[in-house]
């Protein structure tokens, strides 16, 4: 399998990534952001994608900027990396409990971008933060990611109070979703009735 290669450099971040969809889940992530690397190397560890993630962004600023355009640059790896699609299982689902969270994930590999994330049921509120890591942003990464991968994504919390853990439930639920979504099937060759996606 091909490795794919973006480097993305505006005002706001430089970003460089490598990506092998077919992987082992090595990464190497440095977005100077401690609690982000750390769902990345989640990520990338249970998705099976072996992936190198540099930005450099405008951290005096906020976290905002870095997180979004990582999710944009992931979303184009994977987009590059599927597309055309043919000889995939296409559709995946993939729920992951930490403790007390339990997060699903189910995905449509549909070049139709769409996300619903909904994390009402987070017990006291989805707000606030880990560490210093807005969890509004999270949202903000996962639609970077599926608009520009051609996703369509739902992604639900069932339940769960602890942030740190519904975020990583989160990472760790899209990774799963996106395996099985991704798995190889020859006997699928084009998954749609329309003849393309």
């Amino acid at each position: 399998m091909e490795e794919i290669t973006i480097e993305r450099d505006t005002k706001e971040t430089q970003i460089s990534l490598k990506l092998n969809l077919y992987g082992e889940g090595k990464s190497r992530i440095d977005t100077g952001i401690g609690f982000f690397n750390h769902m990345l190397e989640a990520f990338s560890k249970h998705a099976l994608i072996d992936m190198e993630l540099s930005c450099k962004g405008d951290l005096f600023v906020d976290f905002h900027h870095s997180v979004e355009d990582c999710g944009i640059v992931i979303g184009q790896g994977l987009h590059r990396a599927i597309f055309p699609v043919g000889g995939i299982e296409r559709f995946g689902n993939g729920a992951v409990v930490m403790d007390e969270a339990n997060v699903e994930c189910d995905i449509d590999i549909s070049n139709r971008a769409f996300l619903l994330q909904d994390m009402s049921a987070a017990a006291g509120g989805f707000s606030g933060k880990v560490g210093d890591f807005d969890v509004e942003l999270v949202e903000e990464f996962f639609r970077a990611l599926v608009i520009n991968a051609g996703f369509s994504v739902h992604l639900v919390l069932k339940r769960g109070k602890n942030l740190h853990h519904i975020i990583e439930a989160s990472f760790k639920a899209f990774a799963l979703a996106l395996r099985r979504a991704v798995a190889v099937n020859p006997r699928v060759k084009m998954p749609s009735t329309k003849g393309c996606l």
